[in-house]
């Protein structure tokens, strides 16, 4: 417990955070200083869409030591992952999700993936089982998931890098890394991690562009939490790597992060308001922060402070800006640099585990 309220202590008593909705803030046009040896969640890199002469190799998993995690926390792979995370962040900066935008046909057609997927519950009813957490029947959701993951894939690619020597490769593991574990039926954070890096992946190789973005952010995105909380109840899958009482969420965190990035400014909504369901309850459709503070109430039973003790706490933080800017840096503590939960991030081309090139752009907020 002391551990979790120091790392609480430390993310939300800070300087605002680089790239919180501001002018150059990752993925746009920035800073150009560069600065050798710096860990790779301090830069912003280029998130450019790779040659049509680009060569896939099937993704490995590289991180099982120290070794290891240091060379992740300082790789090319963590600067483009980091980089789009927070410029999705921009894009939530004080916006609704009812935020107007762009559909366009990759991202409709992933919309359509993600409400089919939400089909599939229906046809894998859980079974009768004695288990408290996880029901076998979220294996056979995941076995269609796999089965179905070429056919849902490659509608979304440019044709040069269609068949099963193109960017399938590399995007399916991450897809269908995406929902949980179909032995361990849990889901954590780490599935969550999984299908942000399947977004960027998306935007490396031009599947989806910038202009692509406000959609995945207020259509997509919110989206795949739905239906990842929907497994999570169907299935009663099990937390994966939760801290229990003490942990942030049992299954979720970036819904937290882009949560408050989309309430910087809102004149009404306070990080104490979560405390009041009514206020939660109204307006829960349009923020994903009290989106997830609703799912936690439809869940969980008793006080507030008793079960979620950090969220109650941090909803004593005076502004949404430092809350958005402390739950970065609790998600480079609690997620980024957790080895049980980056030992199963995959790398391949498009995340590749090499070491940051010197010419990384850094960040000059």
């Amino acid at each position: 417990m002391n551990l979790n309220r120091a790392v609480r202590d430390a993310s939300f008593a800070m300087p605002r955070m680089p790239g919180s909705g501001v002018p150059g803030a990752p993925g746009l046009p920035g800073a150009t200083t560069e600065q050798v040896g710096t860990p790779a969640a301090d830069v912003i890199v280029p998130l450019e869409i790779v040659p049509q002469t680009h060569v896939f190799v099937a993704p490995q998993k590289r991180i099982a030591n120290d070794e290891g995690m240091r060379m992740w926390l300082k790789s090319t792979a963590l600067a483009r992952f980091v980089t789009f995370i927070k410029t999705i962040n921009t894009v939530y900066t004080d916006k609704p999700l009812s935020t107007n935008c762009t559909v366009s046909h990759s991202v409709q057609a992933l919309l359509q993936s993600l409400e089919t997927m939400n089909s599939w519950v229906d046809m894998f009813p859980p079974m009768v089982d004695p288990q408290r957490f996880g029901n076998r029947a979220f294996k056979s959701w995941v076995d269609k998931l796999e089965e179905c993951a070429d056919d849902m894939l490659t509608p979304l690619l440019p044709t040069h890098f269609q068949g099963p020597d193109g960017a399938l490769l590399e995007l399916k593991p991450y897809l269908t890394s995406s929902f949980g574990h179909k032995i361990r039926l849990d889901y954590g954070s780490g599935h969550e991690l999984s299908f942000i890096a399947f977004l960027c992946c998306l935007h490396l190789v031009g599947a989806v562009t910038p202009d692509d973005h406000p959609a995945l952010a207020f259509k997509v995105i919110p989206a795949y939490f739905e239906l990842v909380r929907r497994l999570q109840r169907v299935y009663t899958l099990e937390p994966a790597g939760s801290h229990g009482v003490w942990g942030l969420d049992d299954h979720q965190f970036l819904c937290y992060y882009w949560g408050a990035a989309q309430l910087v400014g809102h004149k009404r909504i306070k990080p104490k308001s979560i405390l009041q369901r009514e206020v939660v309850d109204f307006f829960a459709a349009e923020f994903m922060y009290l989106r997830a503070i609703q799912f936690i109430y439809e869940t969980k039973s008793g006080p507030f402070h008793e079960h979620s003790p950090l969220l109650y706490d941090i909803s004593g933080v005076p502004n949404w800006a430092k809350v958005n800017a402390g739950m970065f840096k609790m998600y480079m503590v609690e997620v980024v640099k957790k080895l049980p939960v980056v030992q199963h991030i995959a790398f391949g081309t498009l995340l590749p585990f090499e070491e940051l090139g010197c010419a990384a752009q850094a960040s000059n907020e």
